[in-house]
């Protein structure tokens, strides 16, 4: 009786998030948290804050990115990247 080796196969390690670029289209989100935390100027509160997005919107993030990028003006908006 032959036996098989059934040990789980690890899963590949993700990637870490880029919480400056889009999580949809990779563009550059423009977050103005994220300019602020890396310039150390103090910004106005992001656009992002004043917009309501939708859950099917929401919905397309992948979850490694969920809460950690914000979704661009473009994608917000159902524009393509040019």
């Amino acid at each position: 009786h032959a036996r098989r080796y059934t040990a789980c196969v690890p899963a590949a390690p993700s990637l870490p998030v880029d919480a400056t670029l889009c999580p949809l289209c990779g563009q550059d989100n423009r977050c103005a948290n994220e300019i602020e935390r890396a310039t150390g100027v103090k910004q106005e509160a992001c656009w992002c804050t004043q917009v309501d997005f939708g859950a099917d919107l929401l919905a397309r993030v992948p979850p490694p990115a969920r809460r950690l990028a914000c979704i661009c003006a473009r994608c917000a908006r159902g524009e393509a990247a040019a």
